[in-house]
């Protein structure tokens, strides 16, 4: 009887070590010095909310008067996204390849790619923005390449572990009737891995159009520059406009990715 009522009680958490200790006392330590850090006040943060009950009210009812500049700096968001996405995509595949431990010729493409996919997924696309208006100056070029970097980095990461994850008894199968490395990728490892990459590259686009608009804040082109004016100008109402755009624009994309989704995987 007691032994049932034992094993009906919920897991209890276990004492922590002294290691465990010191290492949650630790964190809490670094989470305090964080929020010094961060200046960050609740105290100020009340004081604030006014303000931003204010900014919203002159924000209402929106602006229609730049209404068509704005929904062509919305296009033009969009096609950023786009190009850059697709673009990011088609060249991550060869160096997931090269980043998978079984499909890649040599261990220096794998450490090299390895290497160069943690390069461009480690720096904001804000920072590869920069860089690029730099290179080829002011405009939505910028930041399409800006975005096709960011890309490269983020789908060649999860397309080589959707490779390493792959059913290796087909691979297998193959290579003993003699298939060479190209046919096992066609004919087995891309197949398996299919669901994933469509996955990892319909999440890349509504990750692209979101960050397509703060790339326009360094002139890389798209709607940001738009918002930017406003919210200097103190044009609270055509700003409003802008944000409510930028919102169909990302809930459009999203729904659509997740029925497109939905159809091909």
């Amino acid at each position: 009887m007691v032994d049932r009522n034992v094993a009906a009680l919920p897991p209890r958490f276990e004492r922590p070590g002294l290691l465990a200790f010191v290492l949650w006392v630790a964190a809490g330590a670094l989470f305090v010095s964080a929020l010094r850090g961060t200046g960050f006040s609740a105290t100020e943060f009340v004081q604030g909310i006014p303000n931003i009950a204010r900014i919203v009210g002159e924000m209402f009812p929106p602006s229609p008067d730049r209404l068509a500049k704005v929904g062509w700096a919305l296009l033009e968001t969009f096609q950023m996204a786009l190009v850059g996405t697709a673009a990011g995509v088609v060249l991550s595949l060869p160096l997931a390849i090269l980043a998978t431990r079984h499909l890649t010729p040599h261990p220096v493409f794998y450490h090299a790619s390895r290497a160069l996919i943690a390069l461009f997924r480690t720096v904001p696309d804000l920072v590869w923005a920069l860089v690029f208006v730099v290179a080829v100056g002011l405009g939505p070029f910028a930041g399409t390449l800006a975005i096709m970097i960011d890309k490269i980095g983020f789908c060649g990461r999860f397309f080589a572990e959707a490779m390493e994850e792959a059913d290796r008894n087909p691979q297998e199968a193959l290579r003993a009737i003699g298939a060479g490395r190209v046919s096992i990728i066609a004919a087995a490892v891309l197949p398996a891995a299919m669901p994933s990459m469509v996955n990892t590259s319909l999440f890349s686009l509504e990750k692209a159009t979101r960050s397509s608009v703060v790339l326009g804040l360094v002139g890389a082109g798209g709607i940001g520059i738009e918002l930017q004016v406003s919210m200097e100008l103190f044009r609270y109402p055509e700003a409003a406009t802008i944000i409510i755009a930028i919102f169909v624009l990302v809930i459009a994309v999203e729904r659509f990715s997740a029925w497109l989704r939905r159809r091909m995987i």
